[in-house]
């Protein structure tokens, strides 16, 4: 067990990061926090205190999740103006990263109490540094909500950010989340880490849609997953007027459904599917007007 520290201040909330798999992957500075502090608050109670034991310390642990974070940040609160010192730990990784943590910092702070990262892990810096993706600029997005419509207009507001886009998932909904971000996007590059730092730690990479396939033929995903995605391109997107004269001369050979089509030259020309859709939809107005003899 790490020598506790010894400068641990009362009145103080330690902000500590943990590991988000493998059990080794904690800082000796974690460790020497979480062995000296007076209160533990975590995420799961269970895992930090296989954590814990794993380790050789043996701490005061409470729980502080989502579903009691309000009243419980009040208590942990009145414990720091009593000068106990508090450390604040997730299940995984480092909270308040789309994890509880956010109301206890911000109310420390706002009380003038003193607020101290431990840092360490973080799922989204482990997938960026093997991703292969750009790494100068990214985008943190976290779980993108799990309703159609506000998850729609959330990608649609990401579609033109150059960063690499970096997304929390669960296994049961990374499918919808993909075939969003393809509907959305377009099919670009992605990663997808999933078990990271475990035993059966694997990365997809490549067009989104071929992670999809990849996923489709199992028959459970299994582990909490990381989805980075490529920025938009710097290059110009293909002018319209080229855009429309291939759609309309697939349409007019009626190569499969209007479906198919789209999903083809969206593809092809790494646009959208919702504007060539659009696009087709005008394009198959203008030929109906046409045939009736009537002026659009």
């Amino acid at each position: 067990m790490p020598t506790p520290l010894k400068d641990i201040q009362p009145g103080t909330l330690y902000v500590v990061a943990t590991p988000i798999g493998n059990p080794d992957d904690i800082t000796l500075r974690a460790l020497r926090v979480l062995g000296a502090v007076d209160l533990i608050a975590a995420e799961d109670t269970r895992d930090t205190g296989r954590l814990l034991k794993r380790h050789g310390i043996s701490g005061r642990l409470v729980a502080y999740h989502d579903h009691n974070e309000t009243a419980r940040a009040d208590d942990l609160l009145q414990r720091l103006r009593d000068g106990a010192s508090v450390a604040v730990v997730s299940d995984a990784g480092t909270p308040t990263v789309s994890d509880p943590g956010y109301r206890l910092v911000s109310a420390a702070l706002e009380a003038g109490l003193p607020v101290v990262p431990v840092p360490g892990v973080s799922a989204a810096v482990t997938a960026l540094s093997v991703s292969g993706l750009p790494t100068d600029a990214f985008c943190f997005v976290g779980f993108a909500p799990r309703k159609t419509g506000p998850r729609q207009t959330l990608l649609e507001r990401l579609a033109g950010r150059g960063e690499t886009l970096i997304f929390y998932e669960s296994p049961r909904r990374v499918d919808s989340l993909i075939a969003a971000l393809i509907e959305v996007l377009g099919d670009r590059q992605a990663v997808l880490g999933r078990e990271m730092t475990k035993p059966y730690e694997e990365f997809l990479r490549g067009p989104l849609s071929s992670i999809q396939a990849a996923l489709g033929q199992r028959p459970v995903v299994r582990g909490e997953v990381t989805l980075l995605v490529a920025g938009a391109g710097e290059t110009a997107p293909a002018p319209e007027a080229l855009l429309e004269k291939a759609l309309a001369a697939a349409l007019a050979q009626r190569r499969g459904s209007m479906a198919d089509i789209v999903r083809e030259i969206a593809r092809r020309f790494d646009v959208p599917r919702k504007t060539v859709y659009t696009l087709a939809l005008k394009i198959r107005q203008s030929a109906d007007s046409g045939e009736d003899g009537t002026t659009t």
